[in-house]
């Protein structure tokens, strides 16, 4: 395998999979130095690999086998030289980590492999059985790109992570932007695709944003410098607008980042500064996703290549909907170029929906809470916010999102403090556009929340209270007790007229552990916590041979456990919905003392935190310390809390403005149509929906807390797989 072009954090984790799952079904596993000029190098470049050789390499970042464009590759000659290197090693299946270039690039290699085999043999540099052998050059791509710019996969290796950089410096501009009531001009990657632009702007409140394939209509400096004022109006201190490096006019001018700066200090007369981020975007350890993800389509693509046929079709390995995703390699990467060709040709609508439907979409709810509307909302509805159940990052994200939708739809927003219990006391109050400044990236819940639900006998007063603020609709964030108080309450509807208004459930939970909903708000933070914290641990142990047993929250629900185990290469991990067996202690202290003994410095094990009542974390350390007769240490960490702190992900406060955008419009959809439904948002084929809470039970184990179906549980295998070294 090798990896090309422009490095991207998640490649190592890639390389790790793609090399332990080869191993694992029994191949010669060997990895390309620099790229695709390794390729033509030979020599010491393309190196045979061990399973030990990717220990421990998923969190650094960039790759550790390099990278290199490689001008000799682009000529038979190079592609010749390649070809008498892989075959002198016997290979002839290739795992490639690059962009749409190195992707082709390979394809072309692919296509001409017969050919320059036989030249090979002809002129005595193969022996002239090699070409039958090797008929056929089998490949597998797996996109490596900050810029999240390739069709057939949700996402790109790289891009979540460029997107939590970008992210870093938006938050500290704000900060220091807010102090002096300052404005500032963001640069970020993206030649042909906004998508970083775009979502960054959603995750960092910013005021505008330019991207390439939606460029601005004529005029729009003034309206920029309006939207800027309306801002200041309404309250906010600091202003940013995000460009993208490829944004341009609607005649193909391009829009720089101290062009755009320049309007805004001219027209405003503010000190206004740029910020290019530049090759930042690209450093730093990878993110929990593009850890998990990458080594997912690094396990399919390993596989891939294993099991293929001679006639083999190479396929890009990709993502849709948190599952790997095959598309024919160069029918994807010509839908990728023709992008650019469409942003060129003036196409800007075909170049958007050439992007999906939830990036136009995301588009528009940008929009929605990026004007700052200055009047006060006139004839309509009344729409409350209230929290429920534990406390999660995103709420605040949330929150925002839905006030100032609500706004924008000319609603009355109404933010509860303190749960369904603050509503029955009174503590409600009109949220103006201004008042939720701020709120984007905040940690914690300033409405506050509470985990009790209410007793049957409360639900009177609260009929009362929605009554007495004029209440006409309801969303409620929260995890599985604020699910649970709407499916309790829609039960008594009948008994209380007042309750007869439509409820929605936006799932926001570090758990998990909600129907409907894959992965809910807030557990992408609380994974992250989990990475940062355990390759701290890491650290710890490099000095001496340690084992160390991490207890996650999750309730009863194992997927921070599974995921957390994913992407820190967990040697084992404890779930409650396995259960654990002595049976199973014996093989995994067996299994400790053995890595020991060979040389291992490091074991690592992830615990749900309910996954035994009896094999607690204590129970575990003391067992396994107790049979490692001293040769090793074990160390608990129970993290606790710190999972449910922090500011949101980039990726919770996208889908918490996402999804409360959606739920606020639903509500005014209800509310004029006169309906009075009470449901929970839901996906279906990665598009939002709702589900009628009545089949929360339905689609529950209510006993445990967590979805009778659960998506992630089919990636156990995945886990094993590339957690224990095959014994032969």
């Amino acid at each position: 395998m090798l990896t090309s072009g422009g490095d991207a954090p998640g490649m190592n984790a890639v390389v790790r999979a793609v090399v332990r799952t080869a191993i694992g079904a029994g191949a010669a596993v060997y990895t390309v130095q620099e790229g695709l000029q390794g390729l033509v190098d030979g020599g010491d470049r393309i190196r045979r690999v061990e399973w030990g050789s990717v220990s421990s390499i998923q969190h650094r970042g960039g790759t550790v086998i390099g990278t290199a464009r490689s001008a000799a590759f682009r000529t038979r000659e190079g592609r010749l030289t390649a070809a008498a290197n892989l075959v002198g090693h016997g290979i002839d299946r290739l795992v490639v980590v690059g962009g749409d270039g190195s992707l082709t690039g390979t394809d072309v290699f692919r296509s001409e492999w017969p050919g320059l085999l036989a030249e090979l043999a002809e002129t005595g540099r193969i022996d002239s059985g090699a070409p039958e052998r090797h008929r056929h050059l089998v490949i597998a791509g797996v996109v490596g790109s900050i810029d999240n710019d390739m069709v057939g996969t949700d996402m790109t290796v790289g891009a979540d992570t460029a997107l939590h950089r970008i992210i870093e410096a938006i938050d500290a501009l704000s900060s220091t932007a807010a102090s002096h009531q300052r404005s500032f001009v963001v640069e970020v990657m993206g030649r042909h695709c906004g998508y970083l632009a775009l979502m960054s702007a959603i995750a960092g409140g910013a005021d505008y944003v330019l991207i390439p394939e939606n460029p601005p209509a004529e005029g729009w400096e003034d309206e920029m410098c309006e939207r800027v004022r309306a801002g200041r109006a309404a309250g906010r201190r600091d202003t940013i607008v995000i460009v993208a490096e490829g944004a341009t006019d609607r005649d193909g001018n391009p829009l720089t980042s101290q062009g755009v700066r320049d309007v805004l200090a001219d027209r405003l007369g503010e000190d206004v500064r740029v910020t290019i981020l530049g090759h930042v975007q690209r450093g730093g350890a990878p993110s929990a996703y593009d850890r998990w993800m990458s080594t997912l389509v690094g396990h399919a693509a390993a596989l891939e290549v294993v099991n293929a046929g001679p006639e083999h079709e190479p396929q890009l390995i990709g993502v849709e909907h948190n599952r790997v995703h095959r598309t024919p390699l160069m029918e994807a990467v010509a839908k990728t170029r023709e992008v650019p060709r469409l942003i060129e040709a003036g196409d800007y609508a075909a170049a958007m929906a050439a992007r999906g439907p939830s990036f136009t979409q995301m588009v528009e709810v940008f929009e929605g809470i990026a004007r700052a509307d200055q009047e006060a909302p006139s004839g309509g509805a009344r729409i409350a916010v209230v929290h429920g159940g534990g406390l999660a990052p995103g709420m605040n994200t949330a929150v925002r999102a839905a006030v100032r939708v609500g706004h924008s739809l000319g609603h009355t927003m109404l933010g509860v403090t303190g749960s369904f219990q603050g509503l029955i006391d009174g503590q409600v109050e009109e949220l103006a556009w201004g008042d939720v400044d701020g709120w984007v990236g905040m940690g914690g819940a300033e409405l506050g929340t509470r985990r009790k639900t209410l007793r049957v006998e409360q639900y009177y007063a609260l009929s009362r209270a929605v009554e007495n603020h004029g209440i006409d609709g309801v969303l409620v964030v929260g995890g599985h007790r604020a699910y649970e108080s709407l499916l309790a309450m829609h039960a008594e509807r009948d008994r209380y007229p007042a309750l007869g208004i439509p409820a929605l459930g936006l799932p926001v939970t570090i758990d998990n552990n909600l129907p409907g909903w894959e992965t809910s708000i807030g557990a992408d933070t609380a994974l992250n916590e989990i990475v940062t914290a355990v390759d701290r641990l890491k650290q710890s142990a490099m000095a001496s041979q340690r084992a160390f047993v991490v207890e996650v929250m999750g309730r009863y629900c194992g997927y921070l456990a599974l995921m957390g185990g994913l992407a820190t290469g967990a040697e084992r991990v404890y779930l409650n919905e396995d259960g654990v067996r002595l049976a199973e202690l014996s093989q995994d202290v067996a299994h400790m003392r053995a890595s020991f003994k060979a040389g291992r410095r490091l074991h690592l094990a992830i615990r749900n935190e309910h996954a035994s009542e009896g094999y607690t974390t204590d129970v575990l350390c003391r067992l396994f310390a107790e049979e490692s007769g001293g040769a090793y240490d074990v160390r608990p960490m129970v993290l606790g809390h710190l999972q449910q702190g922090g500011n949101p992900s980039p990726f919770d406060r996208v889908h918490a403005t996402r999804l409360a955008a959606y739920g606020v419009r639903w509500l005014s959809d209800q509310i004029a149509a006169g309906r009075q439904d009470w449901s929970f948002i839901a996906a279906r084929d990665g598009e939002l929906t709702s589900e009628p809470i009545r089949l929360m039970a339905d689609l529950t184990d209510m006993t445990f807390q967590r979805p009778r179906e659960q998506w992630w549980l089919g990636l156990k295998p995945i886990m094993a797989a590339l957690a224990t070294e095959p014994e032969v």
